[in-house]
């Protein structure tokens, strides 16, 4: 009799424990109900905020302020074929654009349509920081190698290595040694015979003493300037099979491009006045590509410790930007009879490529 009072003494507080486990659970549920819609809804809306207010002008004014840092450019990995996957500059100027590219959802990766094809110790890194100021230009920022190193990967993988655009953009490259590759020119050409192609030139004298001193300070033990220029010192007779003496004989390399391109696909920017008056290069640069002149001379400051021009933002007051400590290298000390065999021995080669550039760049 006992436990059958007991028995029903304890029931009703069982059904109780029940129905409050019950209302428990459907409480823990609707919380996570609803913290999930709170943690996702705000987002959507902030999103929406901060998307909504980026019409066409301001799209404008963002790529311009994406420009890329010269500072960022102090190796000189991105003269090596193997320099593309260790440049990871490039990575943020790609993402910069993701709020452009959301907006309207047509970046898609391009082959270039514009090459700087050379020359080495040119003056190429400045020119194509300089184009990547401009809105309508995107570049690749290492040096893809594809035409003389990487040819039989094909364009689908050059192609991945072009970042995003938008249409109206420009789809950009450049590696200095394609314009004295034989091979190169034929291969752009299957590519695209429309491709406008840009060489930075320089006095080849003053270009061969600064691929040596280049290449003397990965290599501090090379042999001496004039050993390397001379096959026979004592008979003054140049060695044109050294890379240093053969890339400046501008003319020869020329005349393989010309089998393929019309001299009006081809711009010859003068490396020293991209130094000297690099807003007035820029607006020859901007003019060939059919760009709107964007790039101007409120863009420089001229270094005289470094002894070039840095870029800036005319509309921050932020300090300007130069390159690294890579670029502008002291030259060492050649011995002027050295120098002046040189001048002679480039002398007709100069001439000549004058005569078919219709242009008289003064280095004789």
């Amino acid at each position: 009799m006992e436990y059958s009072l007991h028995c029903h003494s304890t029931q009703p507080v069982k059904n109780k424990l029940f129905v409050f486990c019950i209302m428990l659970s459907l409480w823990v549920y609707m919380m996570y109900c609803c913290v999930g819609y709170c943690s996702t809804s705000p987002t959507f809306m902030m999103e929406e905020r901060r998307l909504r207010p980026l019409q066409k002008k301001d799209q404008e004014m963002f790529l311009k302020s994406q420009s890329r840092d010269l500072l960022n450019n102090e190796s000189d990995a991105d003269s090596r074929g193997d320099g593309w996957e260790e440049n990871k500059g490039d990575v943020g100027y790609d993402e910069d654009s993701g709020v452009t590219g959301a907006l309207n959802g047509s970046e898609t990766k391009k082959l270039p349509q514009a090459i700087i094809i050379g020359v080495k110790k040119g003056g190429t890194r400045a020119l194509l920081e300089f184009l990547r100021l401009h809105p309508d230009v995107r570049a690749v920022g290492a040096e893809p190698h594809f035409f003389d190193r990487n040819y039989e990967k094909g364009l689908e993988w050059y192609r991945e290595l072009m970042p995003k655009t938008l249409e109206g953009q420009l789809t950009m490259e450049k590696t200095p040694s394609y314009f004295v590759t034989k091979e190169v020119p034929g291969r752009i050409h299957a590519m695209s015979k429309d491709t406008k192609l840009i060489v930075v030139v320089r006095d080849p004298v003053t270009r061969a003493i600064s691929d040596y001193t280049q290449t003397r300070s990965k290599k501090p033990d090379i042999p001496s300037f004039e050993s390397l220029t001379f096959r026979n010192i004592t008979g003054n007779v140049i060695d044109t099979s050294w890379s240093a003496v053969q890339i400046g004989m501008y003319a020869r390399h020329l005349e393989q491009w010309l089998q393929f391109f019309p001299m009006s696909q081809l711009l010859f920017v003068s490396g020293e006045r991209l130094i000297s008056d690099p807003a007035g290069e820029m607006a020859r640069v901007q003019h060939f590509l059919g760009l709107r002149r964007e790039v101007t001379h409120k863009h420089f400051h001229f270094n005289p410790a470094k002894g070039f021009p840095c870029l800036k933002r005319p509309e921050s007051n932020s300090k300007p930007h130069c390159l690294g400590k890579t670029k502008g290298r002291t030259h060492p000390n050649i011995h002027p009879d050295v120098i002046q065999r040189l001048r002679d021995f480039y002398k007709p080669f100069n001439k000549k490529f004058y005569h078919m550039t219709g242009h008289d760049f003064g280095w004789d």
